[in-house]
């Protein structure tokens, strides 16, 4: 399939746009972790409260998947990502000035609502405008921008919560939030430029209905053998390091807050990092047969070995250990460009979405679950470390089956 690229200047401009709102909206996603010692504190939460509270954003998120990638494909990017946007900055708002747990559950929720199309939003307008050997190598880089967001979240929220609190900090997030959606106002062009590029290269695609098309991306096989991979593994990933990595350094390994969003730091550093190789490396991996399947293979375990680790060295297991843990936990990002390649450009917002959503509804539940789990433990006698571990051994489970699943149904190709 032909595609025409735009020129290399528009291009930069439009990735450096939506990069700048992915960059918050991972910001956002990752920032619960550095704030549960004050959040828990200031509202007195509980394990299960702060996996609630974490998960909400990524609930928020999974709500508006299935209509944004119908949106995505019928109005374009901009449209989309900017009408999202504004919901964005009514839920900074909103947590800034929420006075209980449901009042910051709800902005919570209304942020993820907010920054859903930040990712899913580029990913679709790359499948026309940029071309395909570059594809893989623009959403390393955005997931490194979202690591940067990441990082971020940590040691300078960690240094800007005594001089301006976490309230302010909102209100100030969401003012970058407006200044982004500026800058791809004025720098993305307008959807009907892809329509006749598309158009050039494309017999026209004529439209299903939203759960026809739907159905259709659901009827594929390979996708279908990514959904518990990217559930458990890839969801779990996110969960972990956008919350349950800071906790367990707490709670397990004995750090302090600041020792935790340091060590929060160090790992987002290295995702940082990890998604400029993967950036730099995909195109050349995928001349020489290497592809997305392939990698997944070998790399997923890696990942159980570290697992491992976890579940059995308890508070010897800190922050390089859970930095291992997102590292070897890479393997499984590749997935969602793959599964954008494997469909037509017509439905490529539909089904970059679809599997968005099933990714994020990992992360919910895997949020939620592992504080449900380190309660029910400690209620059943376990000192709050063995309460982790303990989660963190179903996860694991999990994450093996998942696995399994995979590798029976995956593409030959």
């Amino acid at each position: 399939m032909k595609h025409d690229a735009l020129p290399r200047a528009s291009a930069v401009w439009v990735f450096v746009a939506f990069a700048a709102a992915y960059f918050l909206s991972a910001l956002l996603r990752a920032i619960t972790a550095t704030l549960s010692p004050s959040l828990s504190l200031e509202f007195g939460l509980q394990a299960s409260d702060l996996g609630l509270l974490a998960g909400g954003y990524f609930f928020g998120f999974s709500l508006t998947q299935l209509p944004m990638g119908h949106w995505l494909d019928q109005h374009g990017p901009k449209k989309v990502v900017l009408s999202f946007l504004s919901v964005a900055v009514l839920g900074c708002l909103a947590f800034a000035r929420a006075t209980d747990f449901l009042g910051l559950l709800l902005a919570r929720v209304l942020i993820g609502v907010g920054v859903s199309a930040c990712l899913m939003a580029p990913l679709t307008g790359y499948r026309r405008w940029f071309a395909l050997a570059q594809q893989q190598r623009a959403n390393a880089w955005m997931l490194m921008t979202g690591a940067l967001g990441m990082l971020a979240s940590t040691l300078p929220v960690q240094w800007l919560l005594p001089v301006l609190g976490w309230r302010w900090l909102f209100v100030g997030l969401a003012l970058l939030i407006v200044l982004a959606a500026a800058l791809i106002a004025w720098r993305v062009p307008p959807w009907q430029l892809a329509d006749n590029l598309a158009a050039k290269s494309e017999e026209p695609v004529q439209q299903p209905g939203l759960l026809a098309s739907y159905a259709q991306v659901w009827a594929n096989s390979y996708f279908r053998s990514l959904v518990p991979l990217g559930f458990f593994n890839y969801g779990g990933m996110i969960a972990m390091q956008t919350l349950w990595a800071g906790p367990w350094m707490v709670k397990v390994a004995g750090y302090t807050p600041l020792e935790a969003a340091t060590g929060l730091f160090g790992l987002n550093v290295c995702m940082l990092v990890t998604f400029w190789f993967w950036g730099f490396a995909t195109p050349a991996l995928t001349r020489r047969g290497y592809g997305a399947n392939r990698l997944m293979t070998y790399g997923v375990p890696l990942n159980f070995c570290v697992q491992l680790y976890l579940v059995f060295g308890g508070g010897e297991a800190g922050a390089g250990a859970w930095t291992l843990f997102c590292i070897t936990s890479s393997f499984v990002a590749l997935a969602q460009p793959a599964v954008g390649m494997a469909f037509p450009t017509a439905m490529a917002g539909r089904a970059l979405s679809a599997y968005n959503l099933v990714l994020f509804l990992g992360v919910f539940v895997v949020q939620w679950g592992m504080g449900l789990m380190i309660d029910a433990f400690k209620a059943q006698g376990l000192p709050e470390p063995q309460a982790y571990q303990s989660a963190m051994a179903v996860f694991f489970a999990c994450c093996v089956a998942s696995y399994g699943y995979f590798l029976k149904h995956k593409s030959d190709s």
